[in-house]
C-alpha cells in the first residue's frame, strides 16, 4: 500500500519535461525582452555576400600602380631651341662697341635662380640681346634677323649672313669677329597649388589614449587624415626645356604622396581676359570633367595611377606647361568607414592605394577575430580566457549606401570568409560595419556562463588521508 500511495503522487515523467521546456522557454523569452542583441538584431537578415550584384560589391584597387613617370615629362631635345623671351649675347668686335676694339668680349655670370640641384648655369659671351615676339633678333645696321627654331650655332651663322651677305658690312673673312651665345633662357611661369602636403603628417602624438598617425586614428575618434586643412603655392619658373608636369611637381614639393587625389588638375588659358558674369554663372557645370570652362580654357586631368591594364588617358601634349597655367593637386577626399556593435565603435580612415575586405578591417580596428570575443586589452596579461572560452561572433552585417541614396544591408559568415576569399567583401567608403552572434552563438555563451556544473570525487580515503577531484563544467 505504502508503494502504490508514493506512485500515485509521483508526477509523470512527461510532465515534468513539459515543464522543464516552458522553464527554457520563460528564461529565454526574458533573454529577448531584456534586450538580447543577437535575438533583436535589426540588421540580421542581409543579403548573402554571394547574392549582391556585381555593382554593389565595389571596385577592387589590387594591382595598381604609378603611372610611368617618362609619360609626365616632355621628351628631350638633342639641342636648345631659340624662341621669344630668350636672351641671347652678341659680340661683333669693334662694331657693336667701337670702343672695345682689340678688347676680350663680355663675360655674363649668371645668378642662381634655380634650386642647387640644377646647378650653376654657364657663362655667356656678348651683349645681351632678347629674341622680340616675333622670333627675331634686332641688331643694330643690320635690323631684324630670323632666329626662332634655331640653335645657338645656326643662329650666328644667321647673323653671320646678315652682316657679311645680307647687308654686307664684313667681309666674309671677318667671320670670326662674331660670338652669338645664350645668356639666359627663356622661363615659363606656372602657379602650383598643392593641398597634398601636411606639415605634421609623419609626426605621431598622443590624443585621447589614441596614437595618432598618417593613417589615420587607430582608435577612432574624429582626427582623420585624407583631407587637408593646410596648402601650399608656389610661382614656379620653369626651364623652357623642361616645362613639364613632372618638373613643376619636382620643384614644389616632389611627387605627391598617399594623401594625394588619384589625379592631377591643370588649367589652361583660365584667367586671360575679363571675366564674363555670365560665364561665372556657369562656371561649376564647366568645371565638370569632360567639360571646358567659359571663355575658350582647357581643364585636362593626369591621373597618377593606373589599374592593370589600363592605358593612359592623356596625350603627351596634356602634360607640357604653358605660361598662365594653373597646377592644382588636391588632397585625398576623406573615405572612411564606421563600425559598432561588437567592433569598437569609431570611424575609421581606409587606404588608397590597395583593397581592404572585411577580415582586415575587423583587424585594423582590433576587434573580436576568432578569439571566443575575448577582449585582449586587459592588464592581467591574460591572452586566454578561462574555461573553454566562448564562440567567437560570426555575423557580420554591412551596411553599404546606394546610388539612389538608399542602404542595402550585405550578411557576412566571417567563418566562412576565413576559409574562403570570394566571401570576403571589400570595404567601401560609407559604409558600415556590425558585427553580432548569431542566436546559437549567443546561446552558447549564455549556458556557458550561467550554468556551471560541478562534480566532486573522492579518490583516496584512509583513516589519515581524504583526496578528491573537483571538476567544473565548463
Amino acid at each position: 500500500m505504502d508503494n502504490c500511495r508514493n506512485d500515485a503522487f509521483r508526477p509523470p515523467r512527461r510532465a515534468t519535461a513539459r515543464r522543464a521546456l516552458r522553464h527554457l522557454a520563460a528564461a529565454l523569452l526574458c533573454g529577448a525582452l531584456a534586450g538580447c542583441a543577437a535575438l533583436t538584431n535589426p540588421v540580421a537578415d542581409g543579403i548573402p555576400v554571394r547574392h549582391v550584384p556585381p555593382e554593389l560589391l565595389g571596385e577592387s584597387r589590387a594591382g595598381e600602380h604609378t603611372t610611368p613617370l617618362n609619360l609626365l615629362r616632355r621628351p628631350t631635345s638633342d639641342a636648345y631651341r631659340l624662341a621669344p623671351g630668350d636672351m641671347v649675347g652678341v659680340w661683333i668686335e669693334g662694331l657693336l662697341n667701337p670702343k672695345m676694339i682689340n678688347q676680350p668680349p663680355l663675360i655674363h655670370l649668371p645668378q642662381r635662380a634655380l634650386p642647387p640641384e640644377r646647378g650653376e648655369l654657364p657663362p655667356s659671351l656678348g651683349i645681351p640681346f632678347p629674341v622680340q615676339e616675333d622670333g627675331t633678333l634686332l641688331l643694330p645696321l643690320v635690323g631684324p634677323v630670323p632666329v626662332q627654331g634655331m640653335t645657338v650655332p645656326e643662329a650666328q651663322e644667321a647673323v653671320r649672313k646678315a652682316y657679311t651677305v645680307t647687308k654686307q658690312i664684313l667681309q666674309p673673312d671677318e667671320r670670326w669677329r662674331i660670338i652669338v651665345s645664350l645668356v639666359q633662357p627663356r622661363r615659363v611661369r606656372v602657379l602650383v597649388f598643392r593641398h597634398d602636403i601636411l606639415l605634421n603628417a609623419f609626426n605621431a602624438t598622443l590624443n585621447n589614449n589614441y596614437v595618432v598617425t598618417d593613417i589615420g586614428v587607430l582608435g577612432g575618434g574624429t582626427q582623420l587624415v585624407g583631407g587637408s586643412n593646410t596648402g601650399a603655392g608656389y610661382m614656379a619658373d620653369l626651364p623652357a626645356d623642361s616645362n613639364d608636369l613632372l618638373t613643376a611637381l619636382a620643384l614644389t614639393g616632389g611627387f605627391p604622396g598617399t594623401n594625394a587625389a588619384r589625379a592631377v588638375v591643370i588649367y589652361r588659358a583660365y584667367f586671360k581676359g575679363d571675366p564674363d558674369p555670365a560665364a561665372l554663372q556657369r562656371l561649376p557645370e564647366a568645371l565638370r570633367p569632360g567639360c571646358a570652362p567659359p571663355g575658350g580654357g582647357q581643364v585636362v586631368r593626369i591621373p597618377l595611377r593606373l589599374r592593370p591594364g589600363e592605358a593612359p588617358a592623356f596625350r603627351p601634349e596634356d602634360v607640357l606647361l604653358h605660361p598662365g597655367d594653373l597646377v592644382y593637386v588636391e588632397s585625398q577626399p576623406v573615405r572612411t568607414v564606421y563600425t559598432a556593435g561588437l567592433l569598437p565603435p569609431g570611424e575609421y580612415a581606409l587606404p588608397r592605394d590597395y583593397d581592404l575586405d572585411v577580415v582586415k578591417a575587423i583587424a585594423r580596428v582590433r576587434g573580436p577575430l576568432v578569439n571566443g570575443a575575448f577582449a585582449q586589452s586587459n592588464l592581467s596579461g591574460n591572452l586566454i580566457a578561462r574555461g573553454i572560452g566562448g564562440p567567437s561572433p560570426s555575423l557580420l552585417t554591412v551596411l553599404r549606401e546606394t546610388p539612389g541614396g538608399g542602404q542595402v544591408p550585405i550578411r557576412v559568415d566571417l567563418n566562412r570568409a576565413l576559409r574562403d576569399p570570394r566571401e570576403r567583401l571589400l570595404v567601401q567608403p560609407g559604409d558600415v560595419l556590425v558585427l553580432q552572434e548569431t542566436p546559437g552563438q549567443a546561446l552558447a555563451r549564455y549556458f556557458t556562463q550561467n550554468f556551471n556544473f560541478t562534480l566532486i570525487s573522492r579518490v583516496i580515503q584512509t583513516n589519515t588521508t581524504t583526496g578528491t577531484i573537483n571538476v567544473s563544467v565548463p
